[in-house]
């Protein structure tokens, strides 16, 4: 199957450029479906707000479900504080050693974005003796806003207020030696893969066998994107991606087969059928175990769903922090999972 390189990292920049915090996804969701009306594909949104769109093949009988999440970690106004900043709260599970001293976004309700800085609340060996061990807990961190306040009544005349989401500057950058950088590529590099399938499959250069059903989940950073799957589904690829890191084999060129994660071990036939395939199109690939993690898949199985479940993706260095990964990877996942739908 020939994905179209070009295509799948033009869209996976935009997509990294877009804020989309879990909760905070319309206007990306909006992005999706633009995308998918330019290639002809039917969108459909569920009651979470969250995009179905449908791939239509050979044999109809027993559609697959392939999701991926384009909800990204984030934070929300907890309270202003009486000096004019934000105390924040988390959106998904990260380290606050990874966001400290990184651009931020506010969004305001009222449609207003003000940009911002996140800090510790004691940012300045200058000023704090204890500025370097000072612990980095949410409760230690804050947001400096780029205005002109000083206190809790000229935040809340520039319209922000309790409950404001806040996105972290994504940095996005794609290298000339041909990686991607970026805040979010969890898990936006999946979105582009399978929007390389939708894209292969409207220009005509790769026709499915099978009927692939797209889930584009806007809440798995906090747990439940895909507690409920479209009706039909028995089988489900969760594209994800794979951990890199000690006692790991998955690098940044590989796509990640995950036997086995927090949820229990994926199907054994899907994945063994992925390690064949992988083998077939020479596709660098490692399998792993990732028992701090968990996927779309995994809330499926755990809202009750009867289906058999896998879960690939392409490898990232440093997640839920500055990850990276390769053109490669995400050009590859799109393969393997072409290849799946057509086995």
């Amino acid at each position: 199957m020939n994905v179209n390189e070009q295509y799948v990292i033009t869209f996976l920049k935009q997509l990294l450029d877009t804020p989309s915090p879990s909760g905070y996804t319309h206007h990306i969701i909006e992005m999706i479906e633009q995308e998918a009306d330019k290639l002809g594909i039917p969108f459909e949104r569920n009651a979470k707000g969250g995009a179905i769109l449908r791939l239509k093949g050979a044999d109809s009988s027993n559609p697959l479900c392939l999701s991926a999440h384009v909800d990204t970690l984030g934070a929300i106004v907890r309270s202003v504080t009486p000096r004019g900043t934000l105390a924040i709260t988390s959106v998904g599970g990260f380290m606050m050693q990874s966001i400290e001293n990184e651009y931020c976004r506010i969004h305001t309700r009222g449609g207003k974005v003000y940009t911002g800085t996140i800090m510790s609340t004691h940012p300045s060996v200058h000023v704090y003796s204890d500025a370097r061990e000072f612990p980095r807990v949410e409760k230690n961190m804050e947001v400096r806003i780029d205005e002109l306040v000083n206190s809790k009544d000229d935040v809340l005349k520039l319209g922000i207020q309790n409950g404001d989401f806040i996105s972290f500057d994504a940095r996005a950058v794609v290298t000339d030696s041909g990686f991607v950088k970026s805040r979010h590529i969890d898990d936006k590099a999946s979105v582009a893969a399978l929007f390389g399938l939708l894209e292969a499959a409207s220009s005509g250069s790769w026709k499915p066998r099978r009927e692939v059903v797209m889930l584009i989940s806007n809440y798995e950073e906090v747990g439940h994107g895909a507690a409920c799957i479209p009706e039909g589904i028995e089988e489900m690829i969760a594209v994800d991606m794979g951990c890199i890191g000690e006692d790991l084999a998955c690098k940044e060129t590989d796509v990640s087969i995950c036997a086995k994660d927090s949820s229990g071990p994926y199907d054994y036939h899907m994945t063994s059928k992925l390690i064949e395939l992988a083998k077939q199109e020479n596709i660098p690939y490692a399998v792993d175990i990732y028992p701090q993690y968990g996927s779309d898949a995994s809330a499926a199985l755990r809202a009750g769903h009867n289906i058999r479940a896998a879960l690939i993706g392409p490898g990232v260095h440093a997640s839920h922090a500055m990850e990276r990964t390769t053109k490669q990877a995400v050009i590859n996942t799109a393969r393997l999972l072409g290849a799946y739908v057509n086995a």
